[in-house]
């Protein structure tokens, strides 16, 4: 049996990554290793480890890296221990390949250490630009690492090659958050009132906002300008989640929590809705406000219109539905205002989905499993193409 190692440190790549999870692990040629870390061992984040045992996976190896802080300094030691506790377990458990999946940090730390055991890794979502953040320059150094390429569109399979990965490497096979809209049976409307204990019986936004990692201390300033916004438009009521464990990150979330508190009448949030309720609070909201990925690669899916706050998600491709504004109060109102006339003038019925394809977990399952079982590993090599230089 090949031993294939999956890495996850969030809630949300978590919840991306379980149809492929779940396909390794029902492959009899095939010996899962599970690896959490990062926000899925700590108790601010929900502890969210546990949503994986509930779902019947046992975790392999944990991997404790994150520090109670969130400056660059402390991020960058997080890091470092990462990178300290993936080379013992990459020590003990000797995986065949590794899975990561995007642009975190957790994932940097767990593809160094990869790479330095001299294990191929298949990367999923590379090629991708989100010129805002770190995760840009992380995304394109995992690739760099990586044997096996997972792409969503096929304009980022491109980049990939233009970055000198070979194209028999580089698969074009959607997005897995897409995938999971159209095969996971999602709640009701009745019984994610019951999951969220509260009623759902006035139009609601969901509000997914992170910080923008490479400006400085910028966070605090431009989600009060969101909650000045949100204040405008007092016909909806709010379901926020929290930010990520990036720079800044604790700043909006103990904004969001004090704004729940004078708010209780109209917002609550979640650490972690997991994967079939948060995906089933996209599917009735009116609109996602924020500057989150899903935004841009899940919720067009659904029909539901994004307003895309900020620099945060610059350079990805985006269907029609997804309206982008600036930092200021104003733009939000704007953007916003933009959003409510789609969804009422029934304009999104015939917006496509650059994201969108079928059979994306089987996809790279297949070729995962092909490539382990092949008499002999193929050794990294680098492709040239052509360009017309100056």
């Amino acid at each position: 049996m090949k031993k294939l190692c999956v890495v996850t440190g969030t809630r949300a790549e978590y919840g991306l990554l379980k149809p492929l999870i779940e396909k390794i692990n029902n492959d009899a040629e095939m010996q899962l290793q599970l690896v959490a870390t990062g926000m899925h061992l700590s108790p601010e984040f929900g502890l969210t480890y546990k949503e994986i045992e509930q779902d019947g996976f046992e975790i392999t190896e944990r991997n404790e890296m994150l520090l109670s802080s969130d400056t660059p300094n402390a991020i960058t030691k997080s890091v470092g221990l990462g990178t300290i506790g993936f080379a013992d377990i990459f020590t003990r458990i000797k995986s065949d390949m590794v899975v990561i999946l995007g642009d975190r940090y957790e994932a940097l730390a767990a593809a160094t250490a990869t790479m330095i055991h001299r294990v191929p890794i298949a990367h999923i979502h590379g090629g991708e630009l989100t010129l805002g953040a770190i995760d840009d320059a992380i995304r394109h150094s995992i690739t760099k690492m990586s044997m096996l390429h997972f792409t969503s569109t096929e304009e980022y399979r491109r980049r990939i090659i233009q970055m000198g990965e070979p194209p028999e490497n580089v698969f074009c096979v959607g997005a897995l958050g897409v995938e999971n809209i159209k095969t996971q049976k999602l709640m009701q409307k009745e019984e994610l009132t019951q999951s969220l204990g509260t009623v759902l019986d006035m139009p609601y936004v969901l509000v997914t906002f992170h910080p923008v990692t490479l400006e400085n201390n910028t966070a605090g300033e431009q989600f009060a300008n969101l909650l000045a916004a949100l204040d405008r438009f007092l016909e909806y009521h709010i379901i926020f989640t929290k930010a990520n464990a990036d720079t800044d990150g604790r700043i909006i979330n103990q904004m969001i929590d004090q704004y729940v508190e004078e708010n209780a009448d109209r917002a609550l949030v979640h650490a972690s809705l997991g994967m079939t309720r948060y995906l089933s609070v996209l599917k009735y909201c009116e609109m996602v406000i924020g500057n989150s990925s899903s935004g841009i690669i899940e919720a067009p899916s659904f029909q539901v219109p994004t307003v895309n706050i900020g620099s945060r998600q610059l350079g990805r491709i985006r269907a029609e539905s997804v309206i982008d504004c600036g930092n200021s109060v104003e733009d939000i109102c704007t953007a916003i205002g933009k959003a409510k006339t789609l969804k009422e003038k029934g304009m999104l019925q015939k917006i496509k989905n650059p994201y969108e394809k079928s059979g994306t977990s089987e996809k790279i399952f297949y070729e995962i499993k092909k490539y382990l079982l092949q008499d002999k590993m193929t050794e990294k090599t680098f492709y040239d193409i052509s360009l017309n230089l100056p």
